[in-house]
């Protein structure tokens, strides 16, 4: 018991209750130079000298010596210079160096250099320390200066009370100061960012807006430029500009996301979609057929986003590089994890090797789907097979837990 609470005595005293340093202005620092601390080291050298002239012409004992002189004067200055670095240590060496020559070496008393010591340390420790150790610290300070020096007890008080003072309102505006560069560091970067998702929304919106309005424009057009157009070319057309119009509407939608500050709070679609998706495919040409396997229940919000996505982006894929395949989809409810499966029945000559994966050219379709995957805790798996098929195989853990790949 008596260990550890001389360890916390010590902790206290060194840094357990001392705020760190605030980073100097500019004007208090050159280079790796402290102003302030070279300024507090010149004023204990002062003070040292003026208290050694001052006292080597007084009879300290029956035989007083030059070096008797020299420590007081030393013990009484020394802790000013180190109450930078560690000021609630640099208070109690100075009140105990004051009370001890003040006691013991009574011809000597208390001396005005050591007085002015103890005031800045005790600044000092108003500016970094805690409140119970600032309140200790002016309360010991006051009844030593009350009943050592023989101040009345106004005088002291007073005395102790101006630097708790100072120290409490220039620990105030540091605080604000700091909050306030805090809060401006945080405003640079959410203006940056916005600002980057402002140019990225202009870029999408000069881009790829305007190409799927020429699609839906022309999606509507077609027809009309043939006499007597077949049905088939006329809901064909139609089916194109619907879903230009659809995916207009959705790149609106992150378009507005981006140049917006404010959270979006559209509802984002998912499983409960995938009828409507799979519809979208097969009214473009492709043979679409879904199961579902387990017990199907309530996913997480991310699960079901990613798992609608990936199987629109496989889907997608089916359509540009295996046109006229045929498209399995099938969704296992697992008791940790969501299995997603996509096989088409025909994979592109390009990618007919085991193993290889499928990748469009310049695209990112693939690696999305598997930064989806691993952005859950899961992973997915996409390339031919040895039945010249190919398969999308998804993974997204359905808990906190990771599903690893084992294959």
């Amino acid at each position: 018991m008596t260990s550890d609470l001389r360890r916390w005595i010590a902790a206290a005293f060194a840094t357990g209750v001392t705020a760190p340093p605030t980073p100097r202005p500019r004007w208090a620092r050159r280079g790796r130079l402290d102003l302030v601390a070279l300024a507090d080291a010149i004023v204990a050298l002062i003070i040292f000298a003026a208290t050694n002239s001052k006292l080597s012409g007084r009879t300290l004992y029956a035989h007083p010596t030059g070096p008797v002189v020299l420590v007081i004067s030393l013990a009484l200055c020394a802790p000013l210079a180190v109450r930078t670095w560690v000021p609630l240590t640099a208070w109690v060496a100075s009140v105990l160096a004051t009370f001890w020559i003040g006691l013991t070496v009574p011809s000597v008393g208390v001396t005005p250099g050591g007085v002015l010591v103890v005031i800045l340390c005790l600044y000092a420790v108003a500016v970094r320390c805690e409140a119970w150790v600032v309140v200790t610290a002016a309360v010991v300070t006051a009844i030593g200066g009350s009943v050592l020096v023989g101040q009345p007890s106004v005088t002291a008080v007073f005395t102790a009370a101006v630097p708790v003072l100072a120290g409490v309102v220039v620990r105030t505006r540091r605080g604000s100061t700091q909050r306030l560069a805090v809060a401006e560091r945080r405003h640079e970067g959410e203006r940056a960012l916005l600002e980057e998702r402002q140019r990225i929304a202009r870029e999408l919106h000069d881009v790829v807006a305007h190409h799927m309005s020429v699609i839906a424009i022309q999606a509507e057009a077609g027809p009309y430029k043939v006499a007597d157009p077949p049905k088939e070319l006329v809901e064909s057309f139609a089916d194109i500009r619907a879903s230009a119009l659809s995916g207009l509407k959705e790149l609106r939608r992150v378009l507005g996301v981006l140049r917006s500050e404010a959270p979006d709070t559209a509802p984002q679609p998912g499983l409960a979609d995938l009828d409507e998706l799979l519809e979208s495919a097969r009214s473009a040409g492709v043979t679409v057929t879904a199961g579902v396997s387990g017990t199907p229940r309530e996913i997480p919000d991310g699960v079901d986003l990613s798992a609608y996505r990936i199987v629109q982006e496989a889907l997608s894929n089916a359509m540009r590089h295996a046109p006229g395949a045929a498209v399995q989809v099938t969704l296992y409810y697992g008791d940790a994890a969501l299995v997603v499966t996509v096989r088409n029945d025909h994979c592109p000559p390009r990618t007919r090797e085991p193993g290889e994966v499928l990748s469009e050219a310049g695209g990112h379709g693939i690696i999305g789907m598997r930064e989806r995957a691993t952005m859950l805790g899961g992973y997915l798996q996409a390339g031919p097979t040895e039945k010249g098929e190919f398969l999308v195989t998804a993974a997204l853990p359905l808990d906190s837990g990771s599903v690893q790949d084992d294959s």
